[in-house]
């Protein structure tokens, strides 16, 4: 690809309308000082400094679309609390709408509070449920997406297993996906791993895979090729893109092909699955094949992992990156 057709390709994407639908969280960070142990307990002492509030989960594939320029829709629940109060104040920040997140009163909203004093992580405090939406719940997520589907030009189901991605849920999408050619694409979780089936990109991790087989696949090409063969043909995706931490990523359309990380300075890989999905979902919907698709999103990970939290892609380091990188490709 030339600078100018990647410059028109970066253009497009501010046409693009994605939904994500699957598992907000509300990110909290408390930060400030140990000085002294409690004489209650032989635990540190903080002294908060400060404290602040990120999008995780799905609200994070959402907050990268924006920041890649697409349009997110977020479908996602969230409970009757001070935390999904906060949670679409942070969206409304972030110029993403709320309007799609439905309020389930019997259930917390996903929150992840970490403790962090002298840049070192103390503890980190999980309010959650693992529990199933109701059918109400799922029912109304559905009619939503219904009425927005003529305007969407790909779906992302992101999966964290807190529940909201119930089979029935995963098997419905997937069916509107389909009869009104929509491409679909997948960042799961263990429970439901295998419902997933005919999507057009499926994206899991080394452990994800291990897990979900009950085998352990190493880091090695041949196990990430042989991993990603026994996939595709248990759920027939269109694609697989087996990312593989240091050693980047894998894409199966049928054949392997092996794409090199492009991280040069990890300081947190905190995001970079969703970095990834948001991306690669972007791109795909843009007109470029999975493999191509695949490779910008590699690039976008190798940006957000030099960043330290949970972080959007910047999309003009990502513009200049794949100008350096596909520029210096070479022709087939």
């Amino acid at each position: 690809m030339t600078k100018k057709s990647l410059q028109h390709l970066f253009r497009s994407f501010e046409h693009k309308r994605i939904a994500v639908i699957g598992d907000v969280m509300l990110d909290k960070y408390i930060f400030g000082k140990v000085e002294r142990i409690s004489p209650e307990a032989p635990v540190p002492v903080i002294d908060v400094s400060s404290q602040s509030y990120r999008l995780g989960g799905a609200a994070n594939v959402a907050t990268n679309l924006r920041s890649l320029g697409a349009t997110a829709l977020l479908f996602g629940v969230i409970g009757d609390d001070d935390d999904g109060k906060i949670l679409a104040s942070q969206l409304n920040q972030e110029f993403l709408s709320a309007d799609f997140l439905v309020t389930e009163h019997v259930r917390p909203t996903t929150a992840k509070t970490r403790v962090i004093a002298q840049n070192h992580h103390i503890v980190r405090i999980d309010s959650e449920t693992r529990k199933s939406i109701s059918r109400t719940t799922e029912h109304t997520l559905l009619s939503l997406l219904s009425e927005h589907l003529h305007i969407l030009d790909a779906i992302i189901l992101e999966d964290y297993n807190k529940g909201v991605l119930t089979a029935s849920l995963i098997k419905k999408v997937i069916a509107f996906a389909q009869k009104h050619d929509i491409p679909i694409t997948v960042d799961p979780k263990k429970d439901n791993f295998f419902e997933y089936k005919h999507v057009t990109v499926f994206k899991p991790n080394l452990k994800e895979i291990s897990d979900a087989f009950g085998r352990k696949f190493s880091n090695s090409d041949s196990d990430a090729s042989l991993a990603c063969q026994m996939l595709q043909k248990k759920i027939k995706a269109e694609n697989i893109v087996l990312t593989r931490s240091e050693k980047g990523m894998t894409v199966f359309n049928g054949k392997a092909e092996h794409i090199p990380s492009m991280a040069l300075d990890v300081a947190d890989v905190s995001g970079a699955g969703d970095t990834v999905i948001a991306t690669l979902t972007v791109a795909l919907s843009a007109g470029l094949d999975a493999v191509t698709a695949a490779k910008v999103a590699n690039l976008a990970a190798g940006i957000v992992c030099a960043e330290v939290g949970a972080v959007a892609v910047d999309k003009n380091k990502l513009l200049s990156a794949c100008t350096d990188y596909f520029g210096s490709e070479p022709t087939s």
